[in-house]
């Protein structure tokens, strides 16, 4: 399902809820804007939660710490986030107008909390020499099994280059998977696939990606389009940077 930015009255872009919105993702996911001075707090008995910084500047405040953490845009700026298990109380306060995407699923695992800082955040490139560049792009991964095996999420970035794709080859997988995009540009706009349908994607926009359906996407020529891409794992069936290929499509792998 894809939807335009849509806030409410407090602020907050729901994107999906576990028994709610978007079901089918199995994991909560919304983006709340917070005004300079304005907090938030979050506590859930059964559900693990991450806060993922996209613009703005805040104070994390958990387990009698604190942090601070600014990120000018997500084009700019890596990603602070902190992540923690069920039952642990967080509370963010504004020290500039920010603006945050918050996802967590329920989970029954304890887990020491971790605060990322972008020096910790794996930043890689895909596709620049393939296709003559047209699928080139940067993916940056907060966590997921490799570095927390506990968890029930995956959390990361995505940031590519004007009129290019990513998530290319076509490719799908049996877990959920929902994307939030921005663009450098308010007027930005590219093209996000969920199977055969296919949405014009726009700043703030997002996508629940419905498992087993193929979710290439492109950016129009003249904007850079970044979007964070967030996964549920599925009871013993994790997402291990698993990828099953559109047959027809597979050969692109073998092209230099």
């Amino acid at each position: 399902m894809y939807e335009k930015p849509d806030y409410n009255e407090n602020g907050e872009l729901i994107c999906s809820q576990e028994n709610g919105k978007n079901s089918i993702m199995l994991m909560d996911v919304w983006v709340k804007k917070l005004a300079t001075g304005e907090s938030m707090t979050l506590l859930e008995p059964e559900k693990e939660i991450a806060v993922l910084l996209l613009a703005g500047e805040v104070e994390y405040a958990f387990e009698g710490r604190t942090e601070k953490a600014a990120r000018r845009s997500v084009f700019l700026d890596k990603p602070y986030c902190l992540h923690c298990c069920r039952g642990k109380e967080i509370r963010v306060r504004a020290l500039l107008d920010s603006r945050l995407l918050i996802q967590q699923t329920t989970n029954e695992k304890e887990f020491a909390t971790t605060f990322y800082t972008p020096e910790m955040c794996t930043l890689e490139e895909f596709g620049k020499e393939k296709w003559d560049g047209t699928a080139h792009r940067q993916v940056l991964t907060v966590f997921d099994y490799s570095n927390e095996p506990w968890s029930n999420l995956v959390m990361g970035e995505v940031f590519h280059k004007p009129g290019c794709w990513t998530s290319y080859p076509p490719h799908y997988h049996p877990q959920p998977e929902l994307y939030y995009y921005e663009f450098d540009k308010p007027q930005g706009f590219g093209v996000g696939f969920n199977g055969d349908d296919c949405y014009k994607v726009e700043d703030q926009s997002y996508l629940a990606i419905t498992p087993m359906h193929a979710h290439q996407q492109a950016a129009a020529p003249g904007y850079r389009m970044y979007f964070a891409w967030l996964i549920r794992h599925l009871d013993g069936d994790p997402w291990i940077k698993t990828r099953i290929d559109v047959p027809e499509h597979a050969w692109l792998n073998a092209e230099p």
